[in-house]
């Protein structure tokens, strides 16, 4: 097993600072909108080009900045500045991926699939002329009509298939700016986070069909923990895992199931509603092995699940995998899309450590803890990561530095070394405690279910 080099992530890579800096300003400068262009909106505008002079986006970018300082504003020309941001911050990624595969002694592919070929929808020009509008006002001058103004774009993209991608995340954006809508009256923007969506969205929308196909894989899936994103609205559970397959060296892969779900289903309860895909959700709560047979995986490292090409199989402690097969296993390549600090989610082992101040300390060094990330939905509380002794976590990166995520710990519990891990609860909740909770307070899934039988019946 090769051992975590805290030393090596204590520092920023080189520039990483100033590139970051130069992202904060165009994003500042989106707030009030390029209708006016003022003088610390140029100033920002310009670093932004500064920033990519010298690559093949220099030209596009200058000429973009030259004519949105004099008002003449057009997609083209936003467009240009959004893939200016996404290439800053792609170096940024870059550099920190690199720095967390060397603190861990890790190899990577390799992002080699051939540029989308297939010309962009002449749909998506809808989207791209709203999210024009949204720079042109800026987040300051959003209010209701100019989020209705997207309403049919949005319908039109959510009824072809291609563009599903697309089409969901400017029906999530939209949904979240109406309801800060008027955000004039706002106290404080995430300039960061809806920069993040715009220009993802100004991207997606020149992508014509995805082209390159899934490869289609069989072996054994080793799980090593999961990640559970719960919102009001929906659930999405992210296996990080270790693919072996015969003749090729193994790779960590990762798993997305999801659902749509109602706000009162919290907790345990959420499980309940991912019940199609048993398969997985037995290996979870029990500690087992997947035998995969022809399931597709994405270049990305993305297992495209079908559980009826998975069969839960032998006893397989995540622990185990996380010391012996998860140093050699090949990390995935990442999308051009993704090459952003935010989706840096990088398993590791961690072992020996202490904590104090809530904060983590290994070999002289601190690591922070998300402890407000744990999952309701499991057995993992600050508690019981705190007093721990061995950790398997997401390495993740933002402006404060360093982080990890639990998805399992390690912990004595009467002088018994116990395993605690977000999956647990998978098939239900083993605490005692919690389920006799969750069963005086009713199955609300099954309720709501009844309930929605009854409206259909009608």
């Amino acid at each position: 097993m090769q051992a975590v080099q805290l030393t090596a992530l204590a520092d920023a890579p080189a520039g990483v600072t100033d590139a970051l800096d130069v992202v904060s300003g165009f994003d500042t400068a989106l707030v009030n909108g390029f209708a006016r262009v003022s003088e610390p909106q140029g100033a920002a505008l310009t670093a932004l080009a500064g920033a990519v002079a010298g690559s093949p986006l220099t030209g596009a970018v200058a000429a973009a900045v030259s004519k949105v300082s004099t008002g003449a504003i057009g997609t083209d020309e936003l467009s240009a500045l959004a893939a200016a941001r996404a290439a800053v911050l792609g170096s940024v990624h870059d550099a920190l991926v690199e720095q967390a595969d060397n603190a861990l002694g890790r190899n990577r592919f390799e992002w080699t699939t051939a540029p989308d070929a297939a010309a962009p929808s002449p749909l998506a020009a809808g989207s791209r002329a709203w999210l024009g509008e949204l720079a042109i006002a800026g987040w300051r001058g959003v209010d209701h009509d100019l989020v209705a103004a997207a309403d049919r774009t949005v319908e039109a993209l959510l009824a072809e298939p291609a563009l599903r991608r697309l089409a969901m995340l400017l029906d999530g954006f939209t949904a979240e700016l109406g309801a800060c809508a008027p955000i004039a009256t706002m106290d404080r923007i995430p300039a960061r986070r809806w920069a993040d969506l715009w220009t993802r969205a100004l991207l997606l929308s020149w992508r014509g069909t995805e082209s390159a196909a899934p490869e289609a894989v069989s072996g054994r899936l080793l799980p090593l923990g999961v990640d559970v994103h719960e919102h009001g609205t929906a659930v999405q559970v992210q296996v990080h895992g270790v693919l072996g397959t015969a003749g090729a060296p193994a790779r960590q892969v990762r798993v997305s199931v999801a659902s749509a779900k109602v706000d009162t289903i919290v907790g345990p309860a959420v499980w309940q509603l991912l019940g199609t895909h048993r398969q997985l959700l037995t290996a979870l709560a029990e500690h087992r092995a997947l035998e995969l047979t022809d399931m597709p995986v994405t270049a990305t490292g993305d297992l495209l699940w079908d559980d009826d090409r998975a069969k839960a199989g032998e006893a397989a402690d995540p622990f185990v995998t996380a010391t012996v097969q998860l140093p050699q296993a090949q990390a995935p390549a990442v999308a051009p899309l993704d090459r952003d600090p935010v989706h840096i989610a990088v398993p590791v082992l961690l072992e020996g450590y202490r904590f104090r101040d809530g904060v983590l300390e290994l070999d002289g060094q601190r690591l922070r803890v998300e402890l407000d990330a744990l999952p309701s939905a499991g057995p993992l509380t600050p508690a019981g990561v705190t007093g721990s002794s061995t950790m398997i976590g997401l390495l993740r990166w933002d402006a404060s530095g360093w982080s990890v995520r639990p998805l399992a710990v390690q912990r004595k519990v009467k002088t018994v070394l116990t395993a605690f891990h977000n999956g647990d609860w998978a098939l239900g909740p083993t605490d005692p405690k919690v389920a006799k909770a969750q069963a005086k307070s009713g199955d609300a899934v099954a309720v709501l279910r009844e309930r929605a039988g009854r409206l259909l019946r009608k």
